[in-house]
């Protein structure tokens, strides 16, 4: 019996641009086109956030200090208001009506800063030519109009036009004298003060370490006495200098008139710069801009934080930055090293990573609290006890200041620097290790000049994402010695120069100043925005820093991508 067999079907090929048999036909998952739309869109989304964050920082930020036009509103109710409109927005539970806010200033007359004013209650509302917006050091903004310019309470100009005239050319002599008195309390007074203190605490260490009636400590009283006698004359001088130039600015006085009819009567030496908004062109709306800049730029905080600049804040958060950089690039390379290149890999080494990478995960509040145990109060509590045992109890190392904040954040951006430097070691072809065995190399050898050149780009991204991370901490340092108002920087003239001890100002502990501890949440809001945008110039800058210096190292030892 005989069973036939059919031959099997021929499958016939088929030309491009033909369509395969419809029971063949390939689905779109098949060809992966949705997902490609997925995973693109999700791309796009994710960029639009950032972009539109980023958009609104610019904005807002870079839009801060343009002067704008003081307005002058007649209400309904009899009131009269001056100042900036800072924001307009519709009437809840209306349709049609907006309200505007009024930053008003003058707050010893009116108890407030701002003043919400809706269109219906306004009766008129105009932009008078001789306005002027008053920066002050003290009290916040002033606005009102100029009435008159005295001396020694003689009256060298009236009017508007004569008052503005004269303030301008008295009002740069006087600012000059007081940063002259700022500079001899910043200088010689303070430096009568160091010394007086050091004379101080010597005269106490001599009586712990030998006693109060010790001949040691009866000569370091001696001491202390003539250095007294000393510099008591230095600072009677300075003193004198200094009231001479208080007597002189005293007799500068700006007198306005508030838009409600109240006169006020201001220092020469109390204002920073007026503003006639009304009466500026362009180019001088700009200058007045750029001056804002400058002073944001580099010179302190005043009225809470609220105005002026944040310098201080610029030079802790550079500085703090880099000191945890010192910190944590060596020894998250080190430990890098010995978890790829010496330790056996077995369960132990598994556990250890493991570790690291749960460690990344760890809420950075929780690196404070163990800062604020482990550092300041552990370390620099024994730190004080050593060798500071003249200033007890008042603490030096015991308490927050700019080294454990570092070392805090140092721990904090760790395991970012070993994960990356363990991927740029593991990166490196094991052939290179094995040629230079074959040479006769030793494993340090290796390492030190085949292995580490080759990675030192990866290592370089670790460090570029520390520096990111730890630049814009905030929570850790709440703790560990940030400050709201440092009145002495880490860095001076003093011996030893870098005080690691102190407390410091940083951008984003600024920034949290601003939003949540503000008396004054509204007057504050545009200087957060600012603040921001400067806080990520500044981390930009450090990774760019960063990043050039892999480029070079990636050219230098001709390394790919890692």
């Amino acid at each position: 019996m005989s069973v036939a067999i059919s031959p099997p079907p021929v499958v016939r090929p088929t030309r491009p641009g033909r369509r395969p048999p419809r029971g063949r036909r390939t689905t779109l998952f098949a060809h992966g086109e949705p997902m490609m739309w997925l995973t693109g869109g999700a791309l796009a989304l994710a960029v639009f956030m950032i972009l539109g964050l980023l958009t609104l920082v610019l904005v807002q930020g870079f839009g801060t200090f343009w002067p704008g036009p003081l307005e002058r509103f007649e209400l309904d109710s009899g009131r009269v208001a001056l100042g900036e409109v800072t924001r307009v927005e519709d009437v809840p539970e209306s349709e049609g009506l907006t309200r505007r806010m009024v930053r008003t200033g003058n707050f010893e007359f009116t108890g407030e800063h701002f003043l919400w004013v809706d269109d219906a209650a306004v009766v008129e509302a105009t932009q008078p030519e001789w306005a002027v917006l008053l920066e002050r050091l003290s009290w916040g903004r002033f606005y009102g109009f100029p009435r008159e310019l005295r001396i020694d309470g003689e009256v060298v100009a009236e009017g508007p036009e004569a008052t503005c005239a004269a303030f301008e050319e008295h009002h740069g002599a006087v600012r000059e004298r007081w940063h002259e008195r700022r500079a001899l309390e910043m200088g010689p007074v303070g430096d009568i003060n160091h010394e007086l203190e050091a004379g101080r605490l010597a005269v106490r260490q001599a009586g712990l370490d030998h006693g109060l009636q010790s001949e040691q400590h009866r000569a370091a009283v001696a001491a202390f006495a003539a250095l007294e006698d000393e510099l008591e004359q230095e600072y009677a001088e300075a003193r004198a200098a200094i009231d001479e130039l208080d007597a002189v600015n005293a007799g500068y006085e700006l007198v306005l008139a508030t838009a409600d009819g109240r006169t006020a009567t201001l220092p020469l030496t109390d204002i920073v710069r007026a503003i006639p908004a009304n009466r500026l062109g362009w180019f001088e709306r700009l200058g007045v801009y750029l001056s804002r800049w400058w002073e944001f730029l580099f010179d302190e905080p005043r009225e809470a934080n609220s105005e002026g600049g944040v310098w201080p804040a610029i030079f802790g958060t550079v500085l703090m930055t880099m000191i945890m950089t010192v910190f944590v690039v060596p020894f998250g390379v080190l430990a890098a090293l010995y978890l790829r290149e010496y330790a056996k890999q077995g369960l132990m080494v598994s556990v250890v990573r493991v570790a690291v990478n749960n460690l990344a995960g760890v809420p950075s509040i929780v690196f404070g609290v163990f800062g604020l145990g482990f550092f300041c109060y552990m370390v620099g509590g024994g730190i004080d006890a050593w060798l500071f045992e003249a200033r007890l109890p008042s603490p030096t190392f015991g308490t927050g200041g700019i080294l454990w904040a570092s070392l805090t954040l140092a721990l904090l951006t760790l395991p970012v620097v070993i994960v990356a430097t363990e991927e740029a070691l593991a990166a490196v072809p094991n052939s290179m290790r094995e040629g230079s065995y074959a040479c006769g190399a030793s494993k340090w050898q290796t390492i030190r000049r085949i292995v580490l050149p080759k990675a030192l780009p990866g290592i370089m991204t670790g460090v570029v994402l520390a520096v990111a991370r730890g630049a814009g901490e905030v929570a850790p340092l709440m703790l560990v010695g940030a400050a709201k108002l440092a009145p002495e920087m880490p860095f001076d003239l003093h011996a030893p120069f870098l005080h690691l001890e102190r407390s410091f100002m940083h951008l984003g502990f600024h920034i949290y100043d601003l939003g949540f501890q503000s008396q004054n949440s509204e007057a504050a809001r545009p200087m957060i925005y600012t603040t921001t945008l400067l806080l990520i110039g500044i981390v930009v800058m450090l990774d760019l820093a960063a990043i050039n210096i892999r480029a070079r190292l990636r050219r230098r030892y001709g390394a790919g991508r890692i």
